[in-house]
C-alpha cells in the first residue's frame, strides 16, 4: 500500500475515533494488521461492542474503494464509516450497516459486470468494488449504532 494511502486511511481513523467519543462511545484501536476491523468500540450507556470499518477518501467525493471480501463481512455489530476528507477540510461521515454495504457492493458490481466496456467490450471481473452514497442517505447517522 502507498504511503499516502496509508496516511489517509489513518487520519480517517483517528477522525472517526474522536467522533465516536463524541457520540458516547469508548474507541479501542486493535493491534496492526487486525484483518476486517479498525476500531473496537463499545457504546457507554448500554455496553453494546461494535466492530468498525473505516474507509477514507481525500476529496468530497461520496464514493470509497472497497474489496470482494467486503461481500462477506457482514455481522450486526458490524459497521463501516465512510470518511471524506473534503480536502482538508471539514470531514464528512457516512455510517453504514454491514449488511447494507454488503448487498450494496454486490448488486454494483455485478450490474457492472454485466454492462458493456468504453468500447462495448464485455468487463473483465476484477476484486475491487465501491460503495457510494449518493443522496446522503447514511450521512452521519450515528444513530444506527445505538439501535
Amino acid at each position: 500500500m502507498a504511503k499516502s494511502t496509508v496516511i489517509t486511511g489513518s487520519t480517517g481513523e483517528h477522525f472517526v475515533a474522536a467522533e465516536l467519543q463524541r457520540h458516547g462511545f469508548t474507541v479501542a484501536f486493535p493491534p496492526v494488521r487486525t484483518e476486517d476491523i479498525d476500531l473496537l468500540v463499545m457504546n457507554r450507556k448500554s455496553k453494546i461492542p461494535l466492530a468498525i470499518q473505516v474507509k477514507t477518501t481525500k476529496g468530497s467525493q461520496k464514493k470509497w474503494m472497497l474489496n470482494k471480501k467486503n461481500e462477506r463481512i457482514t455481522s450486526p455489530g458490524i459497521f463501516y464509516v465512510f470518511v471524506s476528507l473534503n480536502d482538508n477540510g471539514t470531514p464528512s461521515y457516512h455510517v453504514v450497516p454491514s449488511d447494507i454495504v454488503a448487498k450494496a457492493i454486490t448488486l454494483s458490481h455485478d450490474k457492472w459486470l454485466a454492462s458493456p466496456g468504453k468500447h462495448g467490450q464485455k468487463h473483465t471481473d476484477t476484486a475491487i468494488r465501491t460503495f457510494e452514497d449518493k443522496d446522503d442517505e447514511y450521512l452521519d447517522r450515528w444513530d444506527l449504532l445505538e439501535s
